[in-house]
């Protein structure tokens, strides 16, 4: 095994909102049992304009051309490095490893046959060879298929920061992350890796910010502003909820695929023939999004959590969602869950899952596992990711 050493390294994210990039500059340090983690920066970029309308096309194509996606996979490498060069002009450090996760086009957890053999698969973009090239740092990328590769779902990969900064001797802590897709890690109390449990929750941001955009030309709901001058109709929300996705049992993960721009317009076709107004549309997506939480919790999280006092803690752009968080904690807290704020770990929510992939890529540098196996359902641990030497 490779000699663990303290590097400084930058993790970049992209998620399935598709709004822009989280660059997050993180000092690993080797410690047992685990590694120990600060945040030393957190840099946002959003996408600019054409890029985010290239993405999103990409993600919702049901047909497109090979030069249309060649083009789109460097262009996020060059606005990858672009992230980088910015987070280091304003947080000089000597950087030593880039963890880049990618923008995910395309993920199917589940086996599905094709051309005569059943298979899952998954995809994402960022040229890292030319990230490399740019900053002139090896890059760390395609964190997912080995996971997949061994019988996985290649998601969630974020568990093991959950662990490192949040395992707790007595009492259970639940992660639920809020970005285009929800989804939640939990770590009993006193648990180990092994014995984490991980999984998406069901649509995050993503219904929510396709109806705003939609019906009022704003990219996302300004904390909630919308849905709280809106009716939440669930007798719309109630019939979503019976669907295969919510009672199938973890492991499980989701995308656009289930959640992105046709589920989101049908949600609105049921809104319209409902006579909801465009604000009751935008807060019953905004429901939708807490129930399904709430579900999965009274379904999956809170038989393992009984016995001992459970701290919730929220991160992503939901968590700056005001009248989301308010419906969570409505449903939540009869439960016996307290919100715990995840700053408390010192890592602010927005740059957690870019935390969590410079954690990833230290661990790949040092040709250790990066996956929990009990959160994605892959028969073992394995080394993640792809190395590009700069």
């Amino acid at each position: 095994m490779t000699k663990l050493r303290a590097m400084t390294v930058t993790g970049i994210m992209s998620g399935t909102s598709a709004d822009g990039i989280d660059v997050a500059l993180v000092r690993i340090t080797p410690s047992t049992p685990t590694p120990k983690i600060k945040l030393l920066a957190h840099h946002a970029v959003p996408y600019p304009a054409a890029l985010h309308r290239a993405v999103l096309a990409a993600m919702n194509a049901s047909r497109t051309s090979a030069t249309e996606l060649a083009r789109l996979n460097w262009r996020l490498g060059l606005a990858y490095a672009d992230a980088v060069r910015a987070a280091l002009q304003k947080n000089p450090v000597k950087l030593d490893l880039i963890g880049c996760h990618g923008q995910t086009i395309y993920h199917q957890g589940q086996p599905t046959t094709y051309a005569g053999k059943k298979f899952g698969c998954t995809w994402q973009f960022g040229e890292p060879a030319l990230i490399a090239h740019e900053i002139g740092i090896p890059v760390v990328s395609n964190f997912r298929p080995a996971d997949m590769a061994a019988g996985g779902q290649g998601a969630p990969l974020v568990p093991l920061l959950d662990f490192v900064l949040f395992a707790h001797p007595k009492r259970a802590r639940i992660l639920q992350n809020i970005g285009g897709i929800g989804n939640l890690t939990v770590i009993p109390a006193g648990a180990g890796p092994k014995n984490l449990i991980a999984f998406d929750t069901g649509p995050g941001n993503m219904v929510i910010d396709a109806l705003t955009t939609q019906l009022f030309g704003k990219k996302y709901d300004h904390n909630g502003q919308i849905a709280a001058r809106g009716r939440v109709l669930e007798s719309i929300i109630t019939p979503i909820l019976r669907e295969p996705y919510f009672r199938k049992h973890p492991p499980k993960s989701a995308g656009r695929e289930q959640f992105g721009a046709e589920f989101a317009a049908d949600f609105l076709r049921a809104c319209k023939k409902s006579g909801a107004s465009a604000e009751d549309a935008v807060a019953t997506a905004t429901a939708l999004t807490a129930e399904s939480i709430a579900l999965a919790y009274r379904r999956f999280v809170q038989p393992l959590v009984l016995k001992s006092p459970a701290d919730f803690i929220v991160s992503g752009g939901g968590s700056r969602n005001t009248t989301l968080m308010s419906m969570l904690r409505a449903l939540l807290e009869p439960l016996g869950c307290t919100f715990m704020k995840i700053d408390a770990a010192g890592i602010p929510s927005q740059a957690k899952e870019a935390a969590a992939f410079a954690l990833l890529a230290w661990q790949t540098w040092h040709h250790l596992p990066g996956n929990v196996p009990s959160a994605t359902g892959a028969s073992r641990p394995v080394i993640l990711g792809e190395i590009s030497y700069a």
